[in-house]
């Protein structure tokens, strides 16, 4: 289906669109549309994996839809069990309200704060009466519930499944009704929760809202999506220094997911190391301000500094090389044969000029490698320099 130029920002990175012609039937309407997007205060802070959708949200509002941004301070109570292996525990009231608060400022570091219609779902959860959530559960079967991938493992394995857990995905789309949204939004790990709330709006005789899902962005671990309880994540209000640091350490390969999930833009030319510096100023630079964004390089660079001794050998290449990171390994003296440098590699043993080398076809221009230090382990050093 042709999508008109003005809509691409919207399906930009989207995974799942359903129904595609839908949607575009109703962006192309000329009315503006409701756009929920729920977030339950589970915790203080939101990470960049939220930023990705929070942006999608952003995409929306700047072509004049409006942006419902749901706080499930009632469905909080439940906990969501989407991708979870046992029942969430129950947070208070106070914890919940003051977690409102820091999602709430935080999530304007994206969105238009003027523009934005914020609501929350225990103004249409809490006054529910016995006979309304009996008619709510109507709407679908224990056997629909537990297609779940999350749902079905736990039970399978005999492991317990709450009926609060069971009705969490009712809830969710009784949100979609009380709101009467267009379009819902949500990572992929939603999928099964917005498809629910167009089975349930339809059920309600409301018109079932499209859904758009977005990537799970993968953590700094590069092995799995990015989660507070895991720690491999990038919190938007972290310390300026925190927040450049841990964008260094992404692996190489994570780049252009980085660049195009969050940032928006496609890649920069250019070594790993210097993506990873332009990705670390640019996430400071959109959380804390241009000011913030000199200081925590230089707080980086000292401490990359102070790990290394004043006395470190030299490693020679020369001025026209193209040096393959084995071969610089054992011209360094840290290995004695290509296998062994490339093992070093492998066990994320290998760091340039402050960075982990995840890849061992890795080759670097004499110009790129001058001055920087090669570490191999946790206490061998050489430093490159060029011969002319």
């Amino acid at each position: 289906m042709t999508v008109a130029p003005e809509h691409e920002p919207i399906y930009r990175n989207a995974v799942d669109v359903i129904p595609w012609e839908e949607l575009e039937k109703r962006l192309e309407s000329g009315r503006p549309l409701r756009v929920k997007l729920g977030i339950d205060p589970t915790a203080p802070d939101i990470h960049l994996g939220f930023v990705v959708v929070l942006k999608k949200l952003r995409a929306f509002q700047e072509l004049g839809h409006t942006a419902v941004l749901t706080i499930g301070d009632y469905t909080a109570r439940v906990g969501d069990p989407s991708g979870k292996s046992k029942t969430r525990p129950v947070l208070s009231p106070e914890q919940i309200e003051a977690n409102t608060r820091t999602y709430l400022e935080q999530a304007y570091l994206v969105l238009d704060r003027d523009k934005t219609e914020v609501r929350h779902n225990s103004e249409w959860l809490a006054p529910l009466a016995l006979a309304d959530l009996i008619r709510l559960t109507r709407a679908t079967t224990v056997a629909r519930i537990l297609e779940r991938d999350d749902f079905s493992k736990r039970f399978a394995a005999g492991d317990a499944i709450t009926l609060t857990e069971l009705l969490y995905p009712l809830m969710q789309a009784y949100d979609s009704v009380a709101l009467d949204a267009d379009v819902e939004l949500g990572g992929t790990d939603q999928l099964y929760n917005l498809l629910m709330g167009r089975h349930v709006m339809e059920y309600y005789g409301k018109t079932p809202q499209c859904v758009l899902t977005t990537p799970l962005l993968v953590g700094t671990d590069g092995a799995i999506k990015m989660s507070k309880s895991i720690g491999n994540y990038i919190g938007v209000s972290e310390e300026p220094k925190d927040v450049f640091g841990k964008a260094m350490s992404i692996p190489d390969r994570l780049m252009g997911d980085y660049f195009s999930l969050v940032l928006d833009r496609p890649t920069p030319e250019g070594e790993p190391v210097e993506q990873k510096r332009d990705l670390a100023r640019s996430l400071v630079r959109a959380f804390h301000g241009e000011e913030a964004v000199a200081d925590a390089e230089r707080t980086f660079d000292a401490v990359v500094r102070r790990e290394i001794p004043d006395d470190v050998p030299e490693v020679e290449v020369g001025e026209d090389e193209s040096v393959w990171i084995v071969d610089l390994i054992t011209r360094a003296g840290f290995a004695k044969t290509n296998g062994e440098a490339r093992r070093f590699v492998r066990g994320g043993g290998v760091r340039l000029a402050g960075e982990v080398v995840q890849d061992e076809r890795l080759s670097v221009s004499a110009a790129d490698l001058e001055g920087s230090v090669l570490q191999v382990g946790k206490r061998r050093y050489a430093r490159v320099v060029v011969a002319r």
